[in-house]
Formats: C-alpha cells, sequence, structure tokens
C-alpha cells in the first residue's frame, strides 16, 4: 500500500494488508462515538439506537455504511491530511468548444466564486451545458495546485462525465470511483465519483462539486448530505448543480447561506420542448392483451422513420410486455430495455450512444445524466405515483437536446392528471418564460 492511498481519505485498520513504510504522518482516528442511548457513526453521520447495533462485550457498530466495509468501535481509521502533492502539467484545459454568451456569463460566476471556495447552486434547464460551463472553474482550481472532485448519485451519470472529462482535461490522470468499478483506488488531482464514494473521503477536495443534487438518493439521505460536509475541507468550496432544486435548497438560497448563477436557457439558444399530453384509459389492461394504445404505437413509428426515441414505463414489470406488443408491431427495428439492476444495463447505453438501437424501453433509470442526440421521448404511464414532477422534468429534457435537432418530441400517456403531471408542466412553462424574457430582452 502505498502511502498516497491515505491522502484525504479515511481506511479502516482491518481493511489494510500492511502499513506503509513512513507511519509517522499516518493519524488513526475515531470510528463511532458513543453516547449514553445511542452511537453516532463518524463516516455517515447516522445516529442509532445502541440496543440496534449492540456487539458483544460493550462493542457497537454502525448499520447504515455497512456496505463500504463494517464500522465498529473496534476499529480505527487510518488517515493522512491531504497534501495537495500534484505535478500539474503545462496544459491545463484541452477542451476546444465554446460557450454561448449566457453560458460565459455563468462560467465566469463560478470560476470566481470556486476561486473564492464559495457555496454555490448553478441552477439551469436540462441541456443548458452544465458540464461545459465548470470547466473553467475546474481549470482554474488545477492550476493552482487544489484537489477536485465531481460526484453524482448515478454511475451512468458518472461514466458520462469521465468521458468528456478526459477530454477536456487530456493531460491529466482522472480517478473514476463507484461501486461496480474494479479498478485500484490511485491518488489523483482530479476525481470523478458517485456520492456514496464520499463516504471514504475526509477534508480532501478544495473544491467539491456535486451533480443531479435533486436525484435519487443524494436529495433524501442524510447520510450522503453529511459525506459532503466530509469530503471537502474545512475552507472548501462546493458548487451544487441541477435543473430542479428541491426545498432544502430553495431555503439556502432564500437564507443567502447558497449562491445562485441561473440559466434558463439550453446551450443552443432554444427552450425547452413543451409537453404533449394525451390520455388512455387502462394501459395496463391493453398490455396484459398485448396491445399499446394506438396513438403512442403510431407517434413512435412516425418518430422511428427519422429518428430515434427513449421510451420511459413507470416499472421493471411494465418492460418486458412492452417489448413483447412492440416486437410484434416494429419487426424491423432494433431495440431493448433497461433498468437500475440489469446486469448488463451500462452496455446497453453505450450501445444505443454507438447507434447500434433505434430505441430504449425504460424505467426512470435514464432520466438524467445520458445524452442521446436527436431524440424523441415518449412516457406510458406519467401519471404514474413513481414519477415525481423532478423526475418528470428530466425526463422531458432528454429531448431537444442537439444542436442538429433542437426541439424534439415529448408526449406523455396518462389516465389522469396527476399533481406531478401538473406540476411538470408548471415548471416548464416557467422556465420557458423567463428564457423568452432573456431572448427578447
Amino acid at each position: 500500500m502505498d502511502i498516497s492511498e491515505l491522502y484525504g481519505r479515511r481506511v479502516l485498520c482491518p481493511q489494510v494488508e500492511r502499513l506503509p513504510i513512513d507511519g509517522s504522518q499516518i493519524q488513526t482516528l475515531p470510528t463511532l462515538k458513543v453516547g449514553k442511548k445511542t452511537i453516532t457513526c463518524l463516516r455517515c453521520g447516522t445516529i442509532t439506537n445502541k440496543q440496534l447495533t449492540a456487539m458483544p462485550n460493550q462493542q457497537y457498530y454502525c448499520p447504515q455504511c455497512v456496505t463500504l466495509g463494517r464500522v465498529s468501535t473496534l476499529d480505527k481509521f487510518y488517515h493522512v491530511p491531504e497534501p495537495n502533492q500534484f505535478e500539474v502539467p503545462q496544459r491545463i484545459l484541452t477542451w476546444a468548444g465554446q460557450l454561448s454568451p449566457l453560458q460565459t456569463k455563468a462560467s465566469v460566476m463560478i470560476k470566481e466564486r470556486m476561486g473564492q471556495h464559495r457555496h454555490q447552486l448553478l441552477w439551469a434547464v436540462t441541456g443548458a451545458g452544465k458540464t461545459e460551463m465548470i470547466f473553467a472553474g475546474i481549470a482554474a482550481a488545477l492550476k493552482r495546485g487544489e484537489r477536485v472532485a465531481i460526484a453524482s448519485p448515478r454511475v451512468d451519470v458518472c461514466l458520462e462525465l469521465y468521458l468528456r472529462l478526459q477530454v477536456a482535461f487530456a493531460d491529466f490522470s482522472i480517478a473514476l470511483l463507484h461501486g461496480r468499478e474494479s479498478q485500484k483506488y490511485k491518488y489523483r488531482q482530479l476525481t470523478i465519483c458517485t456520492t456514496h464514494q464520499l463516504l471514504r473521503f475526509y477534508h480532501a477536495f478544495d473544491n467539491l462539486i456535486i451533480d443531479e443534487v435533486d436525484s435519487f438518493p443524494y436529495a433524501a439521505n442524510s447520510a450522503l448530505l453529511f459525506a459532503t460536509k466530509q469530503a471537502v475541507k474545512k475552507n472548501g468550496g462546493i458548487l451544487f448543480m441541477t435543473a430542479t432544486p428541491g426545498k432544502k435548497l430553495i431555503r439556502q438560497i432564500n437564507k443567502k447561506k447558497l449562491m445562485v448563477s441561473y440559466l434558463p436557457l439550453r446551450y443552443h439558444g432554444n427552450l425547452l420542448p413543451q409537453i404533449k399530453i394525451f390520455l388512455t384509459s387502462d394501459w395496463r389492461k391493453q398490455l396484459q392483451r398485448k396491445r399499446l394504445p394506438n396513438k403512442l404505437l403510431n407517434e413512435l413509428m412516425k418518430t422511428l422513420a427519422n429518428y430515434r426515441c427513449l421510451l420511459f414505463v413507470p416499472h421493471v414489470s411494465d418492460l418486458q410486455p412492452t417489448f413483447l406488443c412492440l416486437q410484434e408491431a416494429l419487426t424491423d427495428k432494433k431495440f431493448t430495455t433497461v433498468h437500475a439492476a440489469d446486469p448488463k444495463r451500462l452496455e446497453k447505453v453505450q450501445q444505443m450512444r454507438e447507434g447500434k438501437y433505434e430505441f430504449l424501453i425504460t424505467t426512470s433509470i435514464l432520466e438524467r445524466g445520458v445524452t442521446f442526440p436527436e431524440i424523441d421521448v415518449f412516457v406510458l404511464g406519467a401519471d404514474d405515483p413513481i414519477f415525481s414532477s423532478s423526475a418528470l422534468v428530466q425526463i422531458a429534457g432528454r429531448a431537444g437536446r442537439s444542436v442538429s435537432r433542437p426541439t424534439g418530441k415529448v408526449m406523455f400517456w396518462i389516465q389522469s392528471y396527476s399533481r406531478q403531471v401538473r406540476e411538470t408542466q408548471r415548471q416548464i412553462a416557467y422556465m420557458n418564460r423567463k428564457g423568452r424574457r432573456l431572448l427578447h430582452g
């Protein structure tokens, strides 16, 4: 084990095969704080009743973050404070693209606030080009010798970010960390990881960027919020990015605890596509009879004559019946299903990127972070409670993302107008009003 593997990290003693040769820099940190009735995990911040976590001989463990290796009072963490021990390449930013005037304005503000290590939010519509807007801020931080991380709740998003940052920062070795990554951890100046991986870091990053901050599981997980605060240095900067900020972020903005950069237009200067709504009778009963709504089938065929698409359904159990219906109707088209637990999920998404599929039937796992150019978006059962308004906004935002086709169709099939569907329409209309004001002064 190299000592650099402990820089800005907390590594459980039992997981370390042998100590690095120079042990003088290594600190041992406690894992749990034991109170009269509760224990507090110092890795994930979870407070648990002592009776629920008791081990023999008055020892305790944390049940919350056990998937990262069980933390108990029998253990300690090995830690070396972050030394920022980097050789910074001469070339920093190798991205050759150009930002629009509105993107440039947001980019300059982000870069300035990252330089001041502020806590800030980039509130931008889906397809605004958020990733490109953070390049200048990241480049300036790397040039200063800072350690930077970009974290997202979704593996798919991390993989896409990794590909794009490899091009934008070609002279840097970038660490990619997620639960399915088999590569051994290496100390890097620039890290891309899932938000769960932040639980392994401790005061490591000078600037930390959290992408898709409204996404499951980050938004509802107090352990991941705790991990964010622990992973960044005490005076470090945090940049949250989202198209649909939740109530907590809005409260922080209102209390002036969070600075905001706002962009209601997409990078190509167009508004978000409007949603077309179609009322349909009980579509699941139709599915059982191996039928889909006629209008859905017709619209799919219209799209597939020239473009590709994504068809979203509410539940994994809806995928196969939908697939079988379409297999009979679209014999000349290549398509498949994909969901969160699909072992071939990443492979299928990559094949869709490469044009090997004409469309995917998917659950909300592809609601964000994955971009396919020139696609249309269809949602069967958009009124199902599984779809939050935030998820529906993101799903709608998959369409119209490319300059070559900035409009794209977004169509929802529903049995009744749910609160989420109405809220989605309201949010898109609100952003488009703001966008029009920018366009027309």
